[in-house]
């Protein structure tokens, strides 16, 4: 865990504090969620998680060299204060506990008072290219934490595996009584899905009483499944010779 730390660009008052944590997953569910959070409530960067063993790489965005793994904060509706941690690529397995424990060690000395992590998955049996409701549940660490999602009405994860960063946070919150929510929404495996991260946001918004405009991302899940059959039309032909074209996303 020594290798991986945080520097903060300034220092902030972060006391009662929503933190997000935004790590790739099923889907690019949290990955998606957390970028259009930081757009959309127009978040400011105040710190970034090194090590040397992640990619050695910047990610330049109008201008700017940025750090594979940032930490933005503002606030929203009757200034609520929310963090967001967000990373440009999965951590290795190694990686994962020194992260998770960094995180949640810098969480309680903020004094934040809640930490969510948003995750895709996949569910068996259900057709993933069905355009109807997405579902989305979440499960909490704490008692306190699991009332609260009975008190807003959100489905609860009863059953299953949650790996990665997610899974290890749930655990040091359960260990240590840290409220923990982490929010699993359905999830395309094989592209991303923005109505998942959506679905996710929907959560989120709920949990922490505000609202957010998730319109956008509909619309970009539109665009995305469209593009996805025209290619898939296209490939019909060709899969017999190995020659199926590799769809876009964003281009």
């Amino acid at each position: 865990m020594d290798d991986v730390q945080i520097c903060n660009f300034e220092e902030v008052d972060l006391k009662d504090a929503t933190v997000i944590a935004g790590f790739p997953s099923i889907g690019l569910v949290s990955t998606i969620a957390a970028n259009y959070l930081i757009d959309a409530l127009n978040l400011k960067q105040i710190g970034c998680i090194t090590s040397s063993q992640f990619p050695a790489l910047s990610v330049v965005h109008t201008g700017e060299p940025l750090s594979p793994v940032r930490i933005y904060y503002g606030t929203h509706g009757a200034g609520r204060k929310i963090v967001i941690f967000v990373s440009e690529f999965k951590p290795k397995p190694n990686l994962i506990n020194a992260i998770s424990e960094t995180i949640m060690n810098w969480v309680k000395d903020k004094g934040c008072k809640l930490l969510i992590s948003p995750e895709g998955m996949v569910v068996e049996g259900k057709n993933t290219d069905d355009e109807g409701n997405v579902e989305a549940y979440a499960i909490g660490s704490t008692e306190n934490a699991r009332n609260t999602l009975l008190a807003k009405d959100i489905p609860q994860f009863k059953n299953g595996i949650i790996a990665g960063v997610s899974g290890v946070l749930l655990n040091i919150g359960k260990q240590s009584n840290f409220e923990v929510i982490s929010i699993l929404s359905e999830a395309h495996p094989n592209y991303p899905d923005a109505r998942a991260a959506a679905a996710a946001i929907n959560v989120i918004a709920l949990i922490m009483g505000v609202e957010i405009n998730v319109t956008p991302l509909y619309e970009e899940s539109e665009r995305i499944e469209k593009q996805l059959q025209k290619f898939h039309k296209q490939a019909k032909p060709l899969v017999s010779t190995g020659q199926a074209p590799q769809p876009s996303m964003y281009g």
